[in-house]
C-alpha cells in the first residue's frame, strides 16, 4: 500500500519541479521596469522605486527577512543578476 502512494508522490513533486513560470512569460511589471531604468540612470532614489527594486529580488530568490542568512551577500548577488537579465529581454527602451 506504501509503493503506490510513494511512486504518486515522486511523480507529483517531480511535476512541480519541472512546472513553474515559462520562460517566456514577463517576470517585471511595467512599473518595475520604468522604476529599475530609473535607478539604473541615477535617478534619485524614491521609497516606490526601492519597493519596486526589492520586489524584483524576490521575485528572483532573495528574501531580506532571513537573519544571520549564511549565504549573504552570494544570494542577494545572485538575484540581482537575474534582475539584471530580466530587464535587459523584458523591459523595453523609452521611445525618442
Amino acid at each position: 500500500m506504501k509503493w503506490p502512494m510513494l511512486a504518486s508522490l515522486v511523480l507529483l513533486l517531480a511535476g512541480c519541479a519541472a512546472g513553474g513560470t515559462p520562460e517566456s512569460a514577463a517576470h517585471l511589471s511595467a512599473t518595475q521596469c520604468r522604476d529599475l531604468a530609473a535607478l539604473r540612470s541615477n535617478a534619485p532614489p524614491t521609497p516606490e522605486r526601492s519597493r519596486s527594486e526589492l520586489a524584483a529580488l524576490r521575485q528572483a530568490g532573495y528574501d531580506p527577512s532571513k537573519w544571520l542568512d549564511p549565504h549573504y551577500p552570494e544570494d542577494l548577488q545572485a538575484a540581482q543578476r537575474q534582475v539584471d537579465r530580466w530587464f535587459v529581454t523584458e523591459c523595453k527602451p523609452p521611445p525618442g
